[in-house]
Parts: C-alpha cells; sequence; structure tokens
C-alpha cells in the first residue's frame, strides 16, 4: 500500500517523509484544491527529501478548461518542474461538455519526459468516469488517476472507485483514491475498493484543518495502520 501526502512547505515534506508517507503532492493553494506551488519550493523540497515528490501543475482554480496561454503556462512550469528532479507532475484538462481535452494533454505530454503523470481530480468532474479511464489508456505517460469516484468524498463511493480499479487493472495506471478518507476508516476503504494507494491532505493535519502543520502522531498512526 502507498501513501501519498500533500506538501505545501518544506516543514510539511521533511515531517511528511519521517512519519511513513511514501510520496508527496507539492502543492500551493490547498484550501483551492492546489495550485502549482512556485519552482524554489519544487527545488528545496526535491533536494531535501528522498521520498518521490509529484508537483501540481495548475495554472489556476477558475475551472479546468484551459485556452492556449494556459496550456503554454503549463508547458513552461513541467519544464521547469523536469529541471529539478521531481518524480511526477500532477494535471488535468477537461473540455467545456464535461470530457477530458486530449488536445490539450497532448500537448502537455510531450514534454513531460521521464516523469510520472497523474491525471489529477478534473477526473471527479468528469460526465462518464468510465469512457474518461479509457480515453487515458490510450497515454502511456499517464500512471495514475487521484479520485474520489465522483463529486462526493472517497468513502462515499466505494463501490465505484471499486470498478475503476477492476477497469484500470490490465493497463498501466493507477488509481489513486482521496478525498474524505481519514485513518478510522482506512482498512475498510482499502478491502472494499482494491486501491493500492491512498492520497490524504488536511486529515494527517492539526484539527484536519488544510492551513495547519501536518501532525506527525495522526500521520505516523496513519502510516503504521497501512503499513503493516
Amino acid at each position: 500500500m502507498l501513501l501519498e501526502i500533500i506538501a505545501t512547505c518544506v516543514d510539511d515534506a521533511i515531517i511528511a517523509e519521517q512519519n511513513g508517507a511514501d510520496r508527496l503532492e507539492l502543492i500551493t493553494a490547498i484550501t483551492e484544491g492546489g495550485l502549482t506551488p512556485g519552482i524554489g519550493l519544487v527545488e528545496e523540497v526535491v533536494k531535501t527529501v528522498s521520498i518521490p515528490v509529484h508537483v501540481m501543475v495548475r495554472p489556476h482554480s477558475r475551472s479546468f478548461q484551459y485556452n492556449k496561454h494556459d496550456i503554454a503556462t503549463m508547458i513552461a512550469e513541467v519544464k521547469a518542474i523536469r529541471q529539478t528532479g521531481a518524480a511526477g507532475v500532477v494535471l488535468g484538462m477537461l473540455t467545456a461538455d464535461g470530457k477530458i481535452d486530449e488536445a490539450a494533454l497532448q500537448e502537455v505530454l510531450q514534454w513531460t519526459g521521464e516523469m510520472q503523470v497523474t491525471f489529477h481530480r478534473a477526473f471527479d468532474e468528469l460526465e462518464d468516469q468510465f469512457e474518461g479511464l479509457a480515453v487515458l489508456q490510450k497515454y502511456p505517460a499517464v500512471t495514475r488517476i487521484l479520485t474520489s469516484g465522483g463529486p462526493q468524498p472517497a468513502p462515499q463511493a466505494m463501490p465505484h472507485i471499486r470498478q475503476l480499479v477492476e477497469q484500470s487493472r490490465n493497463s498501466g495506471i493507477q488509481i489513486l483514491a482521496g478525498n474524505g478518507l481519514k485513518w478510522e476508516i482506512i482498512q475498510e476503504f482499502i478491502q472494499q475498493t482494491g486501491v493500492a494507494e491512498v492520497h490524504f491532505g488536511s486529515a494527517v493535519r492539526y484539527g484536519r484543518s488544510g492551513l495547519k502543520p501536518i501532525d506527525p502522531i495522526e500521520l505516523r498512526s496513519l502510516a503504521d495502520s497501512i503499513h503493516h
């Protein structure tokens, strides 16, 4: 079982690594669902920790529909992030009618190189997630999908997430479940869905608040319970 933790600063990254995180999702603007962090922060985090760092590439929080200027911005960010030695990027783009924007995706994927690519929770706004998964399976560069199985928190979509896991089984795509997970229910959630990777943000922070630091005791309890 792989545990991905959101980091928003170098301290988060260090505490996450020390207390059982297997991978980081590095973002800024956690209250807006995550935006691209500054390149200085990316460089410092990659230099400071030894676990893989996956960096959010999201130019604004208005929507997941991007024009040519947004795409150019995302490409510039991907190029810079790749230079830091980060292990991956986290991105996603949709069309106005709620499908994956393949033209935009193809443009950005040309620049990701050997980095892993996670398609983020834009996936949860799709009209049809099974169709979306089939689309993403055409792109070997896309290695995982971060999803809660739709607009609701992940624990409310367990049967649906299980179907996504089944459909992705023989492809190069992992389903990474996130949003609304808590360590108290994580064992049952893993059993019911069959996911091999889980993603935690505010649930491992003091007061379960996105704007508070990571609580090492809370994170360690979670890590011990899923790695045992």
